[in-house]
């Protein structure tokens, strides 16, 4: 009979909430619903961003003060239910834990977007398609083409493995469950105020900043991810996945974005990126990858990103086991 010490240990660790997590995230997905924790995270920070401007309160300091209020409420509210749970016992706050960690992944959500956008271009359905990568990314997608569109998805998908997986399960494995919470939270923060415009230059200055610290090496590791996906899949490129992502990451403004990006357009060997629009302004016209490869990106692309997706989570998880077994 298993010791119910050793179960709990068990249970409790990070590694083994990771891989349940990552489990019920690719077969169950994100449901969409209104108490979801993110969108709870979300409706704080708009709560709290409102408090704060009704008292002329704008700068980058109230942007730090905005940071400290939305952690320590999410923290104390999640932490806090934890606790309760556990008094009553320990297995209830373990399933909460795990809800939560597997509320705050995004694979299977990459994955579902990814294909409504596939799908539509397989039915040569711009204005579908058009919409569904407007849903993935934040640019103009309205003069979007189909190869357009399909770009776009691979660009989301690529993007966000790095900030909607590969980086909350990072800073878990690192902090616990509240380090993917405090991570979590500035990725909202910088969804929803972190712009360069006149409305949230100062204010969403410090979100914006410390979600580029905290990615930076989620960042540069989704990168060897992708590489090393790419070396195991037949009809990839992982040395062009490595050398494109090296090279060419500095081609976007973002510190981090580059790496997943340039090193998806070097693993599918396409061109990606190009023009971007944001607002009728010309944001970005470079494009990433070999000039020899294709530009149009078609539907089977996306599959074949979400397919480097997955594997990168693997790999990722597999890392994270073995340096447990060598060094613990």
């Amino acid at each position: 009979m298993m010791d119910s010490k050793f179960l709990f240990s068990f249970l409790q660790s990070s590694m083994t909430l990771m891989m349940l997590a990552v489990i019920l995230d690719l077969f169950l997905g994100d449901p969409v619903y209104r108490y979801h924790p993110v969108r709870l995270i979300g409706t704080c920070l708009s709560f709290f961003e409102t408090q704060l401007r009704r008292r002329g309160m704008d700068g980058q300091g109230s942007g730090f003060l905005l940071f400290v209020l939305l952690t320590l409420s999410i923290l104390a509210g999640i932490e806090g239910i934890f606790w309760l749970l556990s008094q009553w016992h320990w297995l209830l706050g373990w399933g909460w834990h795990l809800y939560i960690i597997y509320s705050l992944l995004a694979l299977k959500d990459l994955h579902v977007h990814g294909q409504r956008v596939a799908d539509a271009a397989k039915q040569q359905d711009l204005q579908q398609a058009r919409k569904q990568a407007g849903m993935m990314v934040g640019r103009d997608s309205k003069d979007l083409d189909l190869a357009g569109c399909n770009r776009a998805a691979i660009e989301s998908i690529s993007e966000n493995l790095a900030d909607g997986v590969i980086g909350p399960l990072f800073y878990l494995i690192l902090f616990g469950v509240p380090g993917m919470i405090v991570f979590k939270i500035v990725s909202t923060m910088d969804s929803m105020v972190g712009y360069r415009n006149s409305e949230y230059i100062h204010f969403g200055w410090f979100g914006a900043r410390l979600d580029d610290w905290l990615n930076w090496i989620p960042a540069r590791l989704t990168w060897l991810l992708i590489s090393g996906s790419a070396f195991l899949l037949p009809a990839y490129s992982g040395m062009k996945a490595f050398h494109t992502g090296w090279s060419q990451h500095c081609l976007l403004p973002s510190p981090n974005a580059g790496w997943s990006q340039a090193a998806a357009a070097g693993a599918l060997q396409l061109k990606l990126v190009g023009p971007i629009w944001r607002e009728g302004k010309l944001a970005h016209e470079h494009w990433m990858g070999d000039s020899r490869d294709r530009e149009g990106a078609n539907p089977d692309d996306i599959a074949k990103m979400s397919r480097i997706a997955n594997l990168s989570t693997f790999l990722f998880i597999s890392l994270i086991l073995l340096l447990n077994l060598i060094f613990f």
